[in-house]
Formats: structure tokens, C-alpha cells, sequence
């Protein structure tokens, strides 16, 4: 298998964005992604969308956005995994480029939310429609649930999840391309509105349009260039029951754990070697079950490491940068691709005022409904 590298990045800004279509929004990130990355051709293409069909009436999308962004001819894939969607298009990228078959392969995520579609509806697909969705429980509700397990098991405080919050967008403000780049208070996310309990309306993340890109070449091909190079040294992927009943205990999402032990397997690190990660804090409770998952902190001990700081800018382990799904925006689709692109600026370490200093190694983790699917990769600043 050959080496990989992430040679360009692109990504629309995230929020309520009227004037654009789904395809305007994927190839205005793509475009961007392409000349970041300084080619002049693509061998072929991933795009990750979760609900295209119930958000704007199109499927097909992946052979229309190939047309719309005219380089129709080459294959092009649609990739779907709810909301690890992204993530996973990159990851099919990953392996073509380094099983040889292509050279210069495109991968992105795009959604389009908010044209009049329901969705509450649109998104409870990504649950077991006759176990949960039919019987009227939604992702807050599914997440409150797992909130409310964790809060009961290890002394979690409703305090601490408003911490998540606060932090996340603590480092949102500071991100042009945030969907909500403002500060908040504990107490301003302990008011909200409650949507349920124990999970206020700041707790969660938006509904949110954007497109996000990345070009995969092969090293080869990356060191030709005159551009960073950020090479992909892991790529780790899992399923688990998509059911929350159906597993054995709801403060942990089996699925995360195992995708992370492989990542870290692949590239023999440690958690301890991370420097800086995007994880999916589509709830703030969802951010405090990975860290635990993923082995940035013990078991039961997330809350008391974010309200500590550890997790935020010049923190242990500086998590969601970006301000994460939560202030940064949640166009499902995109978001896993938007992660990489964090952190790939930071490896470059161009990133402005939200850089970690001295950054090296960074992870992402995308994750898919309540956690059945999910996808990490570990990326290397070479150069």
C-alpha cells in the first residue's frame, strides 16, 4: 500500500446559506480543495451526503455533482453513513489512492438542510425506524438518554455538559466559517430552551448547510508539489448496533472504541501522542462519551477534564478547535470532511488564533445516528 497525503482543503462557510444550492455549495468547496492543492486533475471522486433524497428531493447526486463541477466522466461515488457520511467518503479516497488505482482523488460531504424539508424527520431516519423512530424517540431524546445513564453512573453534572458548550464555542468565535462564532456562558447554556431532558437547546448542535473537500494524492505525487504535506498515517472504521437498546451499557458507544483501537493500532500511537482532535460532539454529551471512548480520558471522567480546561485551546489535549458541530455547524454530510480540514490546518500550522502550538499529530473522529457507525484517522504534519 502506498502512502497518502491530504494535498488540498476546501469548504464552504457552515449556516443557513439561502442563496446556495447543494450543488453550488459542493463545488465552490471542491473548486477550492482543488486549487489549494495546486492539480490540475482529479482521477475520480467520493461524496458524502447523508439524506439528499428527504432534504432537497435529489439523489443521484454523485454522478450530478461530477457534471456540475465538470469533470464528468470520471467515477464518482455517493457515500452514506448518516452522519459519519463524510468521513467515510474520505476514507474510500484513502484506499484508492493507496492501492494505486488512482492518483489525485477527490473526496467531499455536502448538505443541504434547510429547503423546507423536515428535519427532525429527515435525520430520525438514521435511527431504527421501527424500534425508535415509529415510536417517536429522536436523536435529543437518544441522547439524553445517554446522558442521563452517564450523569447517573459516574456523577456527571448538568453543569459540566454546559462546559462542552461554552469551550466549543470559546473556539468557534475565533472561526470565520462558523455557523454560530459567538461565546456563551455556562449559565446562558443552562437557560436554554429545554429539548430534552437533560439536554437544552445549546446542548445541540444546528441544522446547517455547508460543503467541505479534501484532495488524496499519493506521496509521490504530494512531494512534487509545493505545497504541505500532511500525510494520512491511519484509518480506522467500526459498526455497532444502531438500536440504543440493543447494547449493554448506553454510557459507551462500542463502535467509536473499536475504530479508535484500530487507528491507534495502525499507526502505533498512543493517545497520549495526539496533539489536537476533531470528535463529534453532534450533543455535548456525544463529545464527552468519545474522549472517554477513544482513551483521552478515563472512564467517567470527561466532565471533570473539560471544566478543568484540559480539552480547550492550550489545554492537555485540545479538542474541537474549530468549535466543533456546535458552533461550528452540522451539515451532516460535510462534517466529517470539515474535521479532517481542521486538522489539517493545524498541522500546517496556519490556522491564525486558533492554532495549537506545535501541533504534529492530529485525529479525527466522525460518527454516524447515535454511534453505529464510525470512522477515525490520524494525520502526520511532514512538512
Amino acid at each position: 500500500m502506498r502512502e497518502v497525503a491530504i494535498l488540498g482543503v476546501g469548504m464552504t462557510r457552515f449556516g443557513e446559506l439561502w442563496e446556495m444550492s447543494l450543488r453550488n455549495m459542493f463545488a465552490e468547496a471542491a473548486l477550492a480543495a482543488i486549487d489549494d492543492a495546486g492539480v490540475d486533475h482529479i482521477d475520480s471522486m467520493y461524496v458524502g451526503s447523508m439524506s439528499s433524497g428527504l432534504f432537497v428531493h435529489q439523489e443521484h447526486i454523485a454522478a450530478m455533482l461530477a457534471d456540475y463541477l465538470g469533470v464528468a466522466g470520471i467515477p464518482s461515488t455517493r457515500v452514506e453513513s448518516a452522519c459519519a457520511s463524510g468521513g467515510l467518503a474520505v476514507r474510500h479516497a484513502l484506499f484508492e489512492v493507496a492501492s494505486g488505482a488512482s492518483d489525485i482523488v477527490l473526496a467531499g460531504g455536502v448538505e443541504k438542510m434547510t429547503d423546507g424539508a423536515d428535519a427532525t424527520d429527515a435525520l430520525a431516519s438514521a435511527a431504527d425506524q421501527e424500534y425508535e423512530a415509529f415510536h417517536g424517540i429522536t436523536f435529543p431524546g437518544l441522547y439524553a438518554f445517554i446522558a442521563n445513564a452517564h450523569m447517573e453512573k459516574y456523577g456527571t453534572t448538568r453543569e459540566q455538559l454546559a462546559d462542552v458548550a461554552v469551550k466549543n464555542h470559546d473556539h468557534g468565535s475565533m472561526n470565520p466559517r462558523a455557523q454560530f462564532p459567538f461565546k456563551l456562558t455556562r449559565e446562558t447554556v443552562m437557560n436554554s430552551t429545554m429539548v430534552a431532558e437533560p439536554l437544552r437547546l445549546l446542548d445541540c448542535s444546528p441544522v446547517t448547510d455547508g460543503a467541505a473537500a479534501v484532495i488524496v494524492a499519493s506521496m509521490d505525487v504530494a512531494q512534487k508539489m509545493d505545497r504541505p504535506i500532511v500525510k494520512v498515517i491511519a484509518s480506522g472504521a467500526a459498526t455497532g448496533a444502531i438500536a440504543m437498546h440493543s447494547r449493554k451499557d448506553p454510557t459507551t458507544i462500542p463502535a467509536v472504541g473499536l475504530a479508535a483501537e484500530r487507528a491507534f493500532k495502525q499507526a502505533d500511537l498512543t493517545p497520549e501522542k495526539i496533539d489536537v482532535a476533531e470528535v463529534h460532539d453532534c450533543f455535548t454529551i456525544a463529545e464527552l462519551v468519545v474522549t472517554e471512548e477513544m482513551g483521552f480520558v478515563e472512564l467517567g471522567k470527561s466532565g471533570e477534564a473539560v471544566s478543568a480546561g484540559e480539552t480547550r485551546l492550550g489545554g492537555r489535549i485540545p479538542i474541537n478547535t474549530s468549535g466543533g458541530l456546535k458552533s461550528k455547524g452540522h451539515p451532516v454530510g460535510a462534517s466529517g470532511t470539515a474535521q479532517i480540514i481542521e486538522v489539517v490546518e493545524q498541522l500546517r500550522g496556519d490556522i491564525g488564533e486558533r492554532q495549537v502550538e506545535g501541533a504534529r499529530i492530529g485525529l479525527t473522529q466522525n460518527m454516524g445516528g447515535s454511534g453505529a457507525s464510525c470512522v477515525v484517522h490520524i494525520l502526520e504534519g511532514v512538512s
